[in-house]
C-alpha cells in the first residue's frame, strides 16, 4: 500500500495530482522537482501500477516484493536500485531484528518500499521537509538521508549491544552466573544476534563505497549527483566504525564463550578430584573391613583383646592422613 506520495519542488512539498503518471510528468516538466512515493509491504498487484508508470526493472521489482535481500546497489537503464537493512535491538530479549528498505531512484522520482519494522522513513521525510536546502538536491538527498539514518541507528544498536555484553561478561565471571546451566545458551544466543547484525552492516560497505566514489569499484553512479560523494563518504566512515564495533563484539563474545567453557571444565575437574578423594578415603576402611570380614581361623591378631579398637583406630588414623594430604593439595 502507498503510505505517502508527494511532489517536491525547490525543496518544498507541493500538492500534486493523485495519478502517478500525471504526477511524474509534472515533476519532470518542472525540471527542479521530483516525486517521492513510499510503500509498505505492497502486493504484486499493488506494485504493478508503480512498476509500469516508472519503468522499473522486473528483477529489481521481484527483489522488492520478495524481500530477504542483502544490502546492495544495482544499476539499471532507467533507475538505481538500493537495498538497506535497518535493525532494531530489544534489550529485554537480547534480540536483533532487521527490516528492509528498497529504494528506486531515477529521473525525477524516488520510490521507497519498506518491509518489516524499524524503518526510519517516516522520520527521514519529516526531517527533510524541515530542511528545504537539503531536499532541493532531489532524490540524491533522499538516498543520502535514508542511508545516514540507517547507519546512525547502527551506531546506537552497537552501543546497546556493547553495554549488554559487558553485563553478560560480568555475569559469566560471577560465582553464581558461571555455574548456571543457561549461561552458555545465553552467550550463544548473543552471538547469533551479533551475526544477524553483521548481515545488515558488512555487505553495505561496497554500495556505500560506490556512492562515495571510493574503493575498488569507484565510479560515477547514475542518477546520483557527484557533488553528494562527500556526504556518502561521511556515511561510509560511520559504517566503518560500526563494522569495527561489530567485529570487536563478535571476538569478545567468542572469548567469553571460550572462557565460560574453560571455567566449566575446571569446575568439572575440581568436582572429579573431590569425588576421587572421597572415594579413596572410603576405600581404605572398606578394604580393612573386607579383610576382617573373611572367616579365617588363623590370623595373627584374631584373638587379641584389643584387636577391634586397634583396627578402628587404624581406620581413623588412615582417614586423617588421607584427608590432610588431599586438603593440602587442594582436592578437598
Amino acid at each position: 500500500m502507498i503510505v505517502d506520495s508527494a511532489i517536491y519542488q525547490d525543496g518544498r512539498r507541493m500538492a500534486g495530482p493523485a495519478d502517478l503518471s500525471d504526477a511524474l510528468a509534472r515533476a519532470r516538466a518542472e525540471g527542479d522537482a521530483f516525486l517521492w512515493i513510499g510503500l509498505h509491504e505492497p502486493t504484486e498487484e499493488e506494485f504493478e501500477h508503480v512498476r509500469t508508470e516508472f519503468g522499473l526493472h522486473p528483477l529489481a521489482v521481484e527483489d522488492a516484493l520478495n524481500a530477504h535481500q542483502r544490502p546492495k546497489l544495482e544499476v539499471y537503464d532507467d533507475s538505481l536500485f538500493v537495498v538497506l537493512k535497518p535493525v532494531v535491538y530489544e534489550p529485554e530479549g537480547d534480540t536483533v531484528s532487521s527490516g528492509e528498505v528498497m529504494l528506486f531512484l531515477g529521473d525525477s522520482f524516488m520510490v521507497t518500499v519498506r518491509h518489516g519494522e524499524g524503518s526510519p522513513l517516516g522520520s527521514v521525510r519529516q526531517r527533510l521537509e524541515a530542511e528545504p536546502g537539503l531536499l532541493k538536491q532531489g532524490p540524491t538527498a533522499v538516498l543520502y538521508a535514508i542511508s545516514d539514518a540507517v547507519v546512525d541507528h547502527y551506531l546506537d544498536v552497537a552501543t546497546e549491544l556493547q553495554t549488554d555484553l559487558e553485563e553478560l561478561e560480568a555475569q559469566v565471571f560471577s560465582p553464581e552466573g558461571g555455574r548456571s546451566r543457561h549461561t552458555a545458551m545465553r552467550i550463544y544466543n548473543f552471538k547469533r544476534q551479533i551475526l544477524e547484525f553483521r548481515r545488515a552492516t558488512v555487505p553495505l560497505g561496497a554500495p556505500l563505497g560506490r556512492l562515495a566514489g571510493t574503493g575498488p569499484f569507484a565510479a560515477a553512479v547514475p542518477f546520483v549527483a557527484e557533488s553528494a560523494q562527500p556526504f556518502f563518504r561521511d556515511v561510509s566512515d560511520h559504517l566503518t566504525r560500526v563494522n569495527e564495533s561489530v567485529e570487536g563484539l563478535d571476538r569478545l563474545v567468542s572469548d567469553i564463550l571460550s572462557a565460560h567453557l574453560a571455567q566449566m571444565s575446571v569446575r568439572q575437574n575440581d568436582d572429579m578430584r573431590k569425588i576421587s578423594a572421597w572415594a579413596a578415603m572410603a576405600a581404605v576402611p572398606t578394604m580393612i573391613a573386607g579383610i576382617y570380614g573373611m572367616n579365617f581361623d588363623h590370623m595373627p591378631e584374631l584373638h587379641w583383646t584389643w584387636s577391634y579398637p586397634a583396627v578402628i583406630a587404624l581406620m581413623v588414623g588412615l582417614e586423617i592422613v588421607l584427608y590432610r594430604t588431599f586438603k593440602r593439595r587442594g582436592w578437598l
